[in-house]
């Protein structure tokens, strides 16, 4: 299905992104799709996912993952984590949460419900959808017919995103934690 089978893909998640992109980098080694449109293909897919998921909290809420989120792989718990994450130190945590496994999805249903801003939810995803897209689509043309290889092959390029995603989260939350005790005190 080319490119829109990597949209498809990417937006309904049934195949975990890696593998989808991964194979998106196997048909640019192939020379079936240009690269540059398999990163815009792809990255539409993970936003429209995560846009789907971001309705889904505006107007379902948490009653809706409560009774649903076991069809869309998304736990109570998850949402929880990322609820609290997501209250206590807003918007900036939709970025480094799309590196980090099952986080990733689950964190436009708080975003979802607590209205944040459409532009800000976008532009935090959409950056964050393009990265990943470029990485796993380059990770897969460069493993070529070794493309299934992406979960041993990515290790050592997808550690340090999620450790440096962590840092990055932890040092918004201590720039946030730091900001709102001189409110307090101001």
């Amino acid at each position: 299905m080319g490119y829109w089978g990597i949209l498809l893909g990417l937006a309904l998640e049934v195949i975990p992104s890696e593998i989808v992109l991964a194979y998106a980098g196997y048909l640019v080694y192939q020379g079936q799709i240009n690269l540059i449109e398999a990163v815009v293909f792809g990255t539409i897919g993970c936003l429209f996912q995560q846009i789907i998921l971001y309705v889904i909290g505006l107007y379902g809420g948490r009653a809706f993952i409560d009774k649903y989120g076991k069809y869309l792989h998304i736990k109570s718990k998850h949402v929880d984590v990322t609820e609290r994450w997501f209250q206590k130190y807003g918007a900036g945590v939709v970025f480094t949460s799309r590196f980090i496994p099952v986080v990733r999805q689950a964190i436009s249903i708080p975003a979802g419900i607590s209205n944040m801003n459409m532009v800000k939810f976008l532009s935090y995803s959409g950056l964050a959808s393009v990265l990943w897209a470029i990485l796993f689509i380059s990770l897969g043309k460069s493993l070529g017919e070794n493309w299934q290889n992406i979960y041993e092959k990515a290790a050592p390029y997808t550690q340090p995103i999620l450790w440096g995603a962590i840092l990055l989260m932890i040092a918004y939350i201590l720039y946030k934690s730091l900001t709102r005790k001189k409110k307090i005190q101001g």
